[in-house]
């Protein structure tokens, strides 16, 4: 597709960038992260990449194109930037969905093993100068549910499979897990509670989308096993935090890891800071040192597909949200 017109939406310093230069020649490329820079070429391009932290949002760009094609997102969550113009027009959407998997299937089973070996109690023993000896659990033959299992959800399930771990897992349509090696049960979405009542690591990693926010509440935590973890690598909002911090607080379950919250950057006033059962990420399991290049390069190779006709990859159902 010669002389494509290209809107970068974001940072125009962003290091990652310097990857636009692997694109065809005849390419034409507005950058930048006000409106004012998409004025003169917006009105023709045939495609929109949406950057990490981009400082504006794509809706506010969006009246000025006319003809785009297809628009790509570097990050897999879609919840801040579809809009009705978006989700209703003809532009085809696609987003980084799996290029972080593999980073977070690792960081799934450091919160597994965070409780199992009981490294908060090692490491406050450690700080009183304090020899106690105590029971460590092993995860072989625990059971692992995942909820929302999708990129994120079987790059932990592979490694908890390998593991020992007994993998049960939630989808819209469970019988697209028929034949996955490693989970052993699946349930529909509307069973999560039943999933829950059978695991000893509940792992929330569903996408953010109206049917999806809060999910998981006070129903949900009272049917875990009071040895029960909770952790979440999805979207903060799809846990109702006021319910999940008085499970905590009220010790209905063991504790939480959590990677994303309701809010972000989470409030100092939040309860969960000084939890001695949470552990608080901040919304960083994924940042490797080459996370947003990983990200750039999917892009790179996706508009090579795009410009040769070719079917493109992570293409989105806008209705749905992921």
């Amino acid at each position: 597709m010669p002389g494509t017109n290209l809107l970068v939406v974001g940072n125009p310093t962003a290091p990652y960038l310097k990857m636009l230069a692997e694109l065809p020649n005849d390419i034409n490329i507005a950058v930048g992260n006000r409106p004012e820079a998409f004025a003169n070429l917006g009105a023709e391009a045939d495609a929109v990449l949406y950057c990490m932290n981009a400082g504006i949002s794509l809706k506010e760009i969006w009246p000025v194109t006319k003809k785009v094609k297809w628009v790509h997102s570097m990050s897999a969550g879609l919840d801040t930037m579809l809009f009705p113009e978006l989700v209703d027009g003809p532009a085809v959407l696609t987003n980084a969905r799996g290029v972080y998997k593999e980073s977070l299937g690792e960081f799934g089973m450091f919160g597994i093993f965070y409780f199992a070996k009981d490294i908060p109690r090692m490491r406050r023993n450690q700080k009183a100068h304090k020899w106690e000896q105590f029971d460590v659990d092993m995860v072989d033959r625990q059971t692992l549910g995942i909820i929302g299992y999708g990129e994120i959800g079987r790059s932990v399930a592979r490694r908890a499979h390998a593991m020992g771990m007994r993998v049960i897992a939630t989808r819209r349509r469970p019988e697209l897990n028929d034949g996955d090696p490693f989970v052993s049960k699946s349930f529909h979405i509307d069973d999560r509670r039943q999933l829950m009542a059978e695991s000893d690591f509940v792992l929330v990693c569903s996408a953010l989308t109206a049917e999806t926010k809060h999910l998981v509440g006070e129903a949900e935590f009272r049917s875990m096993k009071p040895s029960g973890v909770i952790m979440n690598l999805g979207r903060g909002p799809i846990i109702d935090e006021v319910a999940m911090a008085k499970a905590l607080q009220e010790k209905w379950i063991r504790g939480a890891v959590l990677d994303v919250f309701d809010q972000e950057p989470l409030p100092e006033s939040s309860p969960l800071w000084d939890m001695d059962n949470v552990l608080v990420s901040p919304h960083c399991a994924d940042h490797t040192s080459t996370w947003m290049d990983d990200s750039m390069r999917f892009f790179v190779e996706n508009f090579h597909r795009y410009v040769k006709g070719e079917p493109l990859q992570n293409v989105v159902d806008k209705k749905s949200g992921y």
